[in-house]
């Protein structure tokens, strides 16, 4: 098949500012395969039909119009190969459920679980005039990031901050007395702000009236899921179903986890009392949020994890900052180090570590968290007796428009892989809803960015260097240090950095990691460059206020184009 510049209007002679694939390579029906532009505008030709690039008919720098030959595809029509690292697609099973019929409550759309996702879910299918069912196991609705996650972990590292920051003012001429923490003061004011949101939501589901049901839901049949609450059982039918049932704490098998002593995040966040010392099991996001709480309010913390950094999904540039910060707080950090045993003993708890070397030590805590992750409820909800099809580790398999191998049967959120995160399953949650009203609304965010709210916060988006290494991709950086900023220097903080990646055939914005206070905040505006197609000169065009943090991003786009004057430049490119 001739692959042809199809209608763009009144345009003619575009340049091509990228090819995007290979002769060879596999492409499915509607991949991009080049990037035309014209006045700052970018547009991507996709490819008709799915099948293998044969020729390539131009190159960068050419200028086309509609019907100008771009390349010649062989086998179009045929199935598209799977990409490597391509999700699995969507699989069904036979249905083991045999219940049939309306249940004692029909749902035109029923959301099983109410975390972001889920009441996103729900909410927008009402706007969109369904008749929405939403079920929820807890009292309240929210899921774990509302209630035990997100939310009162925030509230947490909020008050924690405080306290630092009151400590840190010493060195700069303002000594304030120690802080008298009130626990049960602190705990009643992270419920009112869980409780003012989770409040907030079943006023929301009023108004738009989505009827919620308490209990603990499981599917019976392709279209009928069972609630039981308190001995008591609703059945709930449904046309359409989108399942948004989240996750839950990792256990380990050597651990005690009947032992109140040993906490998951969500005993973490309850406040039981301050132990003296404290093992946090695991150096990635969640561990290292609850470690920066019980920090400030007066624990000795040691970190253990198995990989040779902390937050192993970042690159070690941008961690390193809050490893050296954390380092000189903490009693330990303990990496490529293992586990192997938790003895609970009157004294505390015996805790075996195993090095990478080999050698054994012990030490004893006052209470162990343990943070080694979390895994999808895909097999706590029987859904094989509606036929979804659940894998080993729980997940469930979806395409692009959240749809399951069951039609009707939508998934969103934790339970449809990596990464676990509210603000991705909010996402879905309004695609799911979308396409089950009859939308042609698909999944095609290029970025979903990735924040750890310690101190300093530690924020990604895009690819890793490391990642653009293992894909082939010739990366050029820009890294500003927080040293040359001025509202960096005037908070005290300045061991920040700002790294954004471009992809040097192009200039164009791949990814980028910030570290520093509000790194946060700052990495969305790199996630919507990189959504726009943006290159290193909008990023650096672009006027930032001064003197604020987001104009680090601006002047590491500077600094790859060479063109910074706050700095010397690294190189001279334009």
């Amino acid at each position: 098949m001739e692959v042809k510049v199809p209608d763009i209007g009144d345009f003619k002679d575009i340049p091509v500012i990228s090819i995007l694939v290979s002769v060879g390579d596999t492409v499915a029906a509607e991949d991009p395969l080049i990037e035309l532009e014209s006045d700052k505008a970018t547009m991507e030709v996709p490819s008709p039909a799915a099948g293998t690039i044969k020729e390539i008919k131009v190159k960068e720098g050419d200028r086309v119009s509609k019907g100008a030959l771009i390349l010649v595809l062989e086998g179009a029509g045929a199935a598209e190969a799977p990409k490597p690292g391509a999700p699995e697609a969507p699989k069904s099973v036979a249905a083991t459920g045999t219940a049939s019929g309306k249940g004692d409550i029909h749902g035109e759309v029923v959301v099983l679980g109410s975390g972001p996702g889920g009441y996103t879910a729900a909410f927008r299918a009402a706007d969109l005039g369904k008749k929405v069912v939403l079920i929820e196991k807890d009292a309240t609705l929210g899921g774990v990031c509302l209630n035990v996650g997100c939310i009162p972990s925030k509230a947490l590292l909020h008050a924690a901050k405080v306290i630092t920051e009151a400590e840190e003012m010493a060195d700069h001429g303002i000594t304030f007395a120690k802080p008298k923490v009130d626990i049960a003061k602190l705990a009643g004011w992270k419920a009112s702000v869980v409780n003012q949101l989770t409040g907030g939501l079943s006023g929301l589901a009023k108004g738009r009236k989505v009827e919620v049901v308490k209990g603990y839901g499981r599917f019976t049949g392709p279209n009928m899921i069972e609630v039981e609450k308190d001995g008591k059982t609703t059945k709930v039918s449904f046309d359409t179903c989108i399942i948004a049932a989240g996750s839950e704490p990792v256990k380990l098998p050597f651990v005690p986890h009947d032992d109140p002593r040993v906490i998951d995040s969500t005993g973490a966040l309850e406040l039981d009392g301050i132990p003296k010392r404290l093992l946090v099991l695991g150096g990635g996001i969640i561990g290292l949020e609850m470690a920066c709480v019980y920090d400030a309010l007066g624990s000795k913390i040691t970190v253990v994890e198995l990989m040779d950094q902390i937050i192993p999904g970042a690159d070690k540039d941008i961690v390193k900052p809050l490893h050296k910060r954390i380092e000189g707080r903490y009693e330990k950090i303990l990496l490529k180090t293992k586990v192997t045993a938790v003895e609970a003993q009157k004294s505390g708890l015996k805790v075996t570590f195993e090095n990478d070397k080999g050698e054994s030590s012990t030490d004893t805590f006052d209470k162990v968290l343990v943070a080694v992750g979390r895994r999808p409820n895909g097999k706590l909800i029987n859904a094989e007796a509606a036929g979804v099809a659940v894998d080993d580790r729980g997940f469930i398999a979806v395409d692009t428009q959240q749809r399951t191998g069951v039609p009707h049967i939508f998934a969103i959120g934790d339970v449809v892989g990596q990464p676990m995160l509210a603000h991705k399953a909010v996402h879905e949650g309004k695609v799911a809803a979308e396409a089950a009203a009859g939308q042609n609304r698909h999944f095609d965010a290029r970025v979903i960015p990735s924040v750890a709210y310690t101190d300093p916060e530690v924020a990604w988006v895009g690819l890793t260097e490391a990642q653009a290494k293992e894909r082939g991709i010739k990366v050029g950086k820009g890294v500003f240090p927080w040293a040359a900023s001025g509202r960096s220097l005037s908070l005290g903080r300045s061991e920040g950095l700002t790294k954004v990646l471009f992809d040097e055939s192009d200039d164009r914005v791949i990814g980028a990691g910030i570290v520093g206070p509000n790194a946060g905040d700052l990495v969305a505006e790199v996630a919507l460059a990189i959504e726009m197609g943006a290159d290193a000169v909008d990023l650096g065009h672009t006027i930032h206020p001064h003197p604020t943090l987001s104009e680090t991003v601006n002047f590491a786009a500077e600094m790859f184009e060479g063109t910074i004057t706050d700095l010397m430049p690294p190189k001279k490119r334009h």
